[in-house]
């Protein structure tokens, strides 16, 4: 048996527990990747669509841990095909791994709450988009002190906006950011100064609603956010991040007046 064979030969076993790695890459893949859309489409439910994204990183971590074994074993025998397959298994198993991860970190780093506003003692109210949030899991009324606490220790840098510029002025920016933040506008109102609208998330399309508030006084247009979501315990930070960018890109239309 030459030299060639004999290593063919030895690393022939090889083939199975790479196999079994890019395997479990692939299927960890599609079991993070699936959910968000088989939600949308109402073949998953919630719950389900999480258990399902749960298990796609727990086989994502098996992929990566089997491939980084082989790839080892392959760099000792000297298999370069099983280095690369390997190295593919382990890439794999990180990249699905990956996002659920992220997922769990993000909502570690934060308070399991779901309703955001800058003004926690005087929270602007839902109007418009009341009927459809008493439809929802998660109440259409603020709910209280237990949320502000947690928000101010978390978000502290979530207050209102105050700007000199007239309320004509401020309303027509703020109609701009939401649509600037592609928010779909159920009601516009320039006497109220109340704009509602509802944020869709890309991938799992949970629809969270938003309220912006303007109220004129003392010389200057004071505004105030709202943004709630409608199922979940924790919202895993997004409720604040989205009214962190709007405020922003308001701030941005109205040149930081």
């Amino acid at each position: 048996m030459t030299i060639a064979n004999k290593g063919k030969a030895a690393g022939s076993w090889m083939r199975y527990p790479v196999g079994v790695g890019i395997a479990l890459g692939a299927l960890g893949g599609l079991a993070v990747l699936l959910p968000g859309p088989w939600y949308q489409l109402g073949w998953l439910g919630l719950g389900a669509a999480f258990t399902m994204l749960e298990i796609g990183g727990w086989m994502g971590a098996a992929a990566a841990a089997l491939g980084a074994v082989m790839l080892l074993v392959a760099l000792l025998m000297r298999q370069r095909p099983f280095v690369i397959a390997s190295a593919v298994a382990l890439a794999m198993g990180v990249a699905t791994a990956a996002w659920p991860l992220y997922m769990q970190h993000r909502a570690d780093a934060v308070p399991p709450i779901h309703d955001i506003t800058t003004d926690t003692r005087d929270v602007p109210a839902f109007q418009a988009l009341a009927e459809e949030r008493e439809q929802a899991p998660n109440a259409v009324e603020y709910p209280g002190e237990e949320f502000a606490a947690q928000q101010r220790e978390a978000y502290p840098d979530l207050e209102s906006r105050h700007y000199t510029a007239s309320l004509g002025e401020v309303f027509e920016a703020a109609e701009a950011a939401a649509a600037l933040m592609q928010w779909q506008v159920v009601a516009a109102d320039r006497d109220a100064g109340r704009i509602e609208a509802v944020a869709v998330t890309p991938w799992y399309g949970f629809r969270d609603d938003v309220v912006v508030r303007l109220r004129a006084e003392d010389g200057e247009v004071t505004v105030d956010v709202r943004s709630a979501s409608r199922i979940g315990r924790s919202d895993i930070g997004v409720n604040a991040e989205r009214i962190r960018e709007y405020l922003a890109t308001l701030d941005n239309q109205l040149g930081g007046s």
